[in-house]
């Protein structure tokens, strides 16, 4: 190659590309030269900085590799080539491996963030873009050819080779920068407005039914403006009707609705809202946040804690229990803002009775029976029913409309309606007229911080919330009383009630829009989901707070990974509230997601044709399920409409299709007890006992006795009777008669109905010569529970 051609390729060269490889290129007139100068390994002090300053090392599985495409033909030639020479594979195959089995190497890499996981597979891709590019760049090509000719070290191909593991790992690039965005350290410095002025802080302490709330309220109603913020929605449609009828002009702001009470559309002096959606900006006189003890709530605690040192009110009243006093106080003794406690005392005596129900022959007028899974609503629903009784059902899948309709009909005096049979939706939210609480299993399924899920006895504070509910003070039964289902559980309910409530040791914390979009900007090519990972394996918190679990966020982000969105627009359908226990409202998402990528709005009539409008009522307990699904589709709905107005137009018209669900629904539950039966009928509702250790509501005496073996063994206490290894040999009715399920003279009516029933059928295949299997089954046939 002439000397001209040499020099206008090297002047093709970017001038920092010029300057780094005259070097290199002069190498080649000089002896061979060792592998660095200076010590090998030394790694630049950006690299250093990370590691003293104390930080723990990153999860490195968290860190996807992203592809680099090897380079095709160039259109300048191979420039390399023609400077030096073409490389040959082999040769520089052998380079390669001898480059990755080198010890330094591997230190080296170390000290830049390459663990043994990412220096293999930043090799494995360097590896291949070396062997399968057409033509190299300029300088990696010289460097290899001068390796060849033992002009240069093997070890001088690491820079090229940390070059690239930056492309493919980019997060190796920025590290710093991502622990800075990830800091979570100091919240009250996150809320400017409330450090501007110096709030009065007043906790009221105090147990279910003690005053506490209605105390706050007082103050709330009393002031020339006030915010409440309480954990559900009812709560907040009760706060909001109560200040109203006060005479306190008050709108309501939920995810899902917004109410203006003034004609002129302005925004009333007095809100109440879910916490979620409080104002951190918005300046009161006096707010109120509910069941301040959610602040530990491993999912939603972020809430509180951003109400708590955001809100921008001269007094702050917090409702809660003492349990969370001195969280509370450490929190806002680094805002300089001291907290005066108000404790209350219980308005209604509350006893433990030293007998369980046993069978549900022995309920009584205002009993309630709490389950911890529909199956058991339903079984116990069943036999309620069986026993010529009528009972009220709530859990907490239910719609708002649908659980205070019954509420209304279990408080009201005048209905046949008697019994109540719930979840512990009950805890909170609802004004119900109870004297007995009867705890029909005392182990509840949890998620933990982590996201996995526990089955445990429930915590004390979870007991004392259900069990307050009784005998409450404006209900007619001015005592209170507890008791289990099983004789077993006593035991176990009194040890619970007993232990002092643990003190609540951090408060949750959430990342933002805005910090989430910064790592974003870093990181470019990451998916949310994996941005969220990131994050919070690079967060820092104070020994004070811990990093709410985010699995939900993480499953609708690889929901609607593949739909085009921006990243902003994607983070607001993420943090949209789904079950993703059902299958429909997770496909309405992906198909909500879908239709907003493509800018198409949708309207009322798109709606309608996706649900199928108009909806039948429920036939069975899975049709009942599915209209649930619904309910909670057009709740998507409007909670999207607040936030994307152009794409969702319909909300006031999706409000009023709502409302009509919920009266379908409400019929439903009305005659749930028929829609059991017909479940049961068809084989779509299995309550029948299974194996010992399944989820199953007629052995869920047998799991709670296992389970309870085991977690009262750990806390020191008389453990209960363990189940008997043989219990699967025990026949169906035994075990219902031994569980107060059926009483001796049901088992016996029933045997006769089956013996009648068994002579009717053997008449009626001697008569027809065929028989065919349920074509000829009674109307009324004898109950399988």
């Amino acid at each position: 190659m002439s000397f001209p051609r040499c020099a206008l390729l090297w002047a093709r060269l970017p001038a920092s590309r010029r300057a780094g490889h005259r070097a290199t290129v002069c190498s080649v007139l000089r002896a061979p030269v060792g592998p660095f100068p200076g010590p090998l390994g030394r790694a630049p002090a950006l690299a250093s900085s990370s590691a003293s300053g104390g930080s723990k090392a990153p999860n490195t599985s968290l860190f996807v590799p992203l592809t680099v495409k090897p380079q095709g033909p160039s259109a300048d030639g191979d420039v390399g080539a023609e400077l030096t020479r073409p490389l040959d594979k082999n040769e520089v195959k052998k380079i390669l491996d001898n480059f990755y089995k080198r010890k330094e190497i591997q230190k080296l890499g170390t000290d830049y963030g390459l663990d043994a996981r990412l220096f293999h597979q930043a090799f494995i891709s360097f590896r291949n873009y070396i062997m399968q590019s057409h033509s190299l760049d300029v300088d990696i090509h010289i460097v290899l050819n001068d390796i060849c000719f033992s002009a240069a070290h093997v070890d001088d191909l690491f820079p090229f080779f940390l070059r690239h593991a930056k492309q493919i790992f980019p997060v190796l690039e920025c590290k710093d920068d991502l622990r800075k965005i990830s800091d979570l350290r100091i919240p009250p410095n996150w809320y400017p407005e409330a450090r501007a002025i110096q709030r009065k802080i007043i906790f009221h302490s105090g147990p279910t039914n003690s005053g506490k709330t209605y105390h706050a309220i007082q103050k709330y109603l009393s002031a020339k403006s006030g915010v409440y913020c309480g954990p559900l929605k009812l709560l907040a449609h009760e706060i909001f009707e109560k200040t109203n009828t006060a005479g306190v002009p008050c709108d309501l702001v939920t995810g899902e609705e917004r109410v203006t009470v003034e004609l002129d559309g302005r925004q009333a002096a007095h809100v109440a809202c879910t916490v979620e959606m409080c104002s951190v900006t918005t300046p009161y006189e006096v707010a109120v946040i509910d069941e301040i003890q959610m602040i530990r709530d491993p999912a939603r605690g972020w809430a509180w804690t951003r109400a708590l040192l955001g809100l921008c009110a001269e007094e702050v009243h917090l409702c809660g229990e003492s349990a969370a006093i001195d969280l509370v106080t450490e929190l806002l003794y680094t805002t300089g803002e001291e907290v005066e406690v108000k404790n209350y005392k219980r308005l209604t005596p509350i006893s433990v009775l030293d007998h369980a129900l046993e069978s549900l022959d022995n309920l009584r007028p205002g009993d309630c029976i709490v389950c911890f899974s529909k199956n058991d609503i339903y079984s116990v629903s069943r036999q309620i029913e069986i026993r010529g009784l009528e009972s009220a059902v709530i859990y907490g899948s239910l719609p708002p409309g649908t659980k205070l309709a019954q509420a209304k009909k279990f408080n009201d005096p005048n209905d046949p309606c008697k019994i109540l049979v719930a979840t512990d939706a009950i805890g909170m939210g609802l004004n119900l007229s109870i004297r007995r609480i009867i705890f029909y299993s005392l182990i509840k399924p949890t998620i933990n911080e982590k996201g996995e899920k526990e089955i445990e006895p429930i915590t004390t504070s979870q007991a004392l919330q259900i069990a307050g509910r009784a005998g409450r003070f404006s209900s007619q039964f001015k005592e209170g009383e507890v008791t289990t289902m099983n004789y077993e559980d006593l035991s176990l309910l009194k040890e619970i009630l007993n232990r002092p409530v643990d003190p609540i040791r951090a408060a949750g914390l959430h990342p933002t829009a805005e910090q989430i979009e910064m790592f974003a900007y870093h990181l470019p090519e990451t998916t949310l989901s994996n941005l969220i990972d990131i994050f919070v394996d690079f967060s820092q918190v104070d020994g004070q707070y811990f990093v709410c679990n985010m699995d939900d966020f993480k499953f609708s982000a690889e929901l609607i990974q593949h739909i085009p969105l921006s990243l902003r627009v994607r983070y607001v359908f993420c943090t949209a509230p789904i079950n993703k226990k059902q299958p429909f409202v997770c496909s309405s998402l992906l198909q909500f997601a879908r239709q907003y990528s493509r800018n198409e709005p949708l309207t009322f009539a798109w709606l309608r044709r996706y649900i199928k409008w108009p909806l039948l009522p429920p036939k069975n307990i899975k049709d009942l399920m599915d209209l649930e699904a619904v309910h909670d589709v057009l709740d998507l709905y409007l909670w999207l409409s607040y936030r994307f107005m152009d794409m969702f137009p319909d909300a006031s018209l999706v409000r009023n299709l709502q409302k009509e669900l919920d009266a379908i629904i409400q019929d439903g539950v009305h005659n749930i007890t028929k829609l059991i039966k017909i479940s049961e009928t068809h084989k779509l509702l299995n309550l029948e006992g299974l194996p010992p250790g399944k989820q199953s509501c007629l052995s869920g005496t047998l799991k709670s006795q296992a389970r309870r073996t085991r977690s009262t063994k750990s806390a020191g206490s008389k453990a209960a009777v363990p189940p008997d290894p043989h219990v699967g040999e025990i026949s169906l009715a035994s075990r219902l008669v031994q569980q107060g399920l059926l009483t001796p003279d049901m088992l016996k009516q029933l045997e006769k109905e089956w013996l009648t029933q068994q002579t009717e059928h053997s008449k009626e295949r001697t008569e027809s010569g065929v028989y065919s299997k349920g074509t000829r089954r009674k109307k009324k046939e004898p109950n399988s529970d």
